[in-house]
């Protein structure tokens, strides 16, 4: 009798069962969530980076720029000011500038022994108020003579707190005394009182060649040989600083103070 003989056969092949595709798919949708995740934080990172960039590229630049100031002396019924009492400093934007809204600018003023903050007449935002009586439709003549010759409720001498503007030039006209906004091209002159005690006390009629009276102390005093320091800080972009010791001013009505 023979012996029964059982043949085993090699097979390499193994069948996937179900679970194993379970762990396969598994595997699929973790992969696809984790590389949606990478692709969404690498994207809000660049648009951080990009926004960082943009924003420090506007920090460490110097935007505005001071082209010169000017110092006038008031005058009337034959006599000069002892000291010179409005600044008229010339600005324009520097090179790359993007467009600076003169609304949003502080102007620290300062003659070594008092400090005068400034923002701009129509700002009714800094201090509360705008500066009494200023007009966005007036001349820039008409509000500087508001500037130097009127106070506002609760705060006191408009000289102290406020600077007005004149645009001298401004190509696509989109500046105004409404809008002061400064692009590519505009080149405007800001006035700063800075009317002395002495000054006030006076009977002077005109500054600037425009017909005014009452002159109310600004707090500073530009006498000769004072050192007075400027310095203009706009919503972005470094600070622009501006510094003069005043010369003798014999009789002159207007005195080149900078550069």
């Amino acid at each position: 009798m023979k012996a029964n003989k059982h043949l085993m056969m090699n097979n390499d092949r193994a069948q996937a069962g179900i679970g194993t595709l379970i762990i396969f798919i598994a595997m699929v949708l973790v992969a696809a969530v984790a590389a949606a995740v990478l692709i969404q934080t690498s994207g809000v990172l660049q648009e951080r980076a990009q926004s960082t960039g943009k924003q420090a590229a506007q920090e460490v630049s110097s935007n505005l720029l001071i082209k010169g100031i000017e110092g006038v002396r008031a005058s009337g019924s034959g006599t000069t000011s002892e000291t010179v009492d409005l600044l008229k400093v010339k600005v324009a934007l520097n090179i790359g500038s993007s467009e600076i809204d003169l609304n949003q600018v502080v102007i620290t003023v300062t003659d070594g022994d008092s400090i005068n903050d400034l923002v701009y007449a129509g700002n009714s935002k800094a201090y509360g108020d705008a500066m009494t009586n200023f007009s966005s439709t007036a001349s820039s003549a008409a509000n500087m003579i508001v500037l130097a010759t009127e106070n506002t409720t609760d705060m006191g001498n408009n000289s102290r707190f406020f600077f007005t503007v004149e645009q001298i030039r401004d190509e696509d006209e989109s500046f105004s005394q409404a809008e002061p906004i400064m692009n590519q091209g505009d080149l405007v002159n800001i006035y700063i009182s800075t009317v002395s005690t002495t000054a006030s006390a006076g009977s002077h009629t005109t500054l600037d060649e425009v017909a005014l009276s009452g002159l109310k102390d600004s707090g500073i005093t530009v006498s000769p040989r004072s050192t007075v320091n400027l310095i203009l800080t706009p919503e972005a972009g470094s600070t622009t600083s501006a510094g003069f010791t005043s010369p003798s001013f014999g009789v002159r009505k207007s005195i080149a103070l900078w550069p």
